[in-house]
């Protein structure tokens, strides 16, 4: 379950609990398409409502790619699933920039009126350092490394495999592990420079052309024909 907000304002997520909420995520019955824990509608200004959707969404575009994979059925089911994952990867980097805003509305370090906007205006104190990847950026990797985990630590339990596959399987989860501990860390330790004036991050747009029938040239010539 995700922490509650005080009186005070949002609670600023720390890493240990973004990768438990992840972590208990995938075992929830359900999950992805079901969710028990949500009995309300979106709260648009809520850390962990966006967190809940970036995960939401990284999970099913991982089951998706899965099954663009096969080779044993019709082009269209193929067709299908790269649709699903255009989809599903839109609105997962949507997800990753609405942390961002809150998270910087939270911290004091964007101009409130400005957040939705195509270029959100910091408010970071002079002579912070700009960290380039944004805490969006960052929840969003600790997504997909616990789907990693999850995957790799299935492939340690396999019956249908040998004991190599099995022992590779646990060197390569132990390193997954090792690699989501370290950016749990380096979240925690960016938000506490954040807090303390020492850093600032910014949303930045993805802009992402190929799903826009305005940008993507493809489909702006599809048109043209009258397609």
């Amino acid at each position: 379950m995700s922490p509650a907000p005080s009186p005070a304002g949002p609670i600023l997520p720390s890493g240990v609990a973004i990768v438990a909420f992840h972590r208990d995520s995938l075992e929830l019955p359900g999950w992805p398409v079901d969710d028990a824990r949500r009995s309300q509608p979106l709260d648009e200004s809520s850390i962990w409502s966006w967190i809940e959707t970036n995960h939401r969404f990284n999970c099913r575009l991982w089951a998706e790619e899965d099954l663009a994979r096969r080779t044993r059925v019709s082009d269209s089911e193929i067709a299908a699933n790269k649709r699903a994952i255009d989809g599903f990867n839109q609105a997962r980097n949507d997800a990753a920039e609405r942390i961002d805003e809150a998270m910087l509305i939270a911290l004091r370090l964007v101009d409130a009126a400005s957040v939705a906007g195509d270029a959100p205006q910091s408010t970071a104190a002079p002579g912070a350092r700009l960290n380039s990847e944004t805490a969006g950026a960052m929840i969003d990797r600790l997504s997909i490394l616990s789907l990693k985990v999850k995957a790799m630590t299935e492939q340690t339990r396999r019956d249908d495999v040998d004991d190599d596959h099995r022992a590779a399987s646990h060197a390569r989860l132990g390193r997954l592990l090792a690699q989501r501990d370290d950016l749990a860390g380096c979240f925690d330790a960016l938000i506490a420079d954040c807090l303390a004036g020492r850093a600032y991050f910014k949303v930045y747009r993805q802009f992402k052309m190929y799903n826009d029938p305005r940008f993507n040239p493809a489909l702006v010539a599809e048109r043209g024909l009258g397609g």
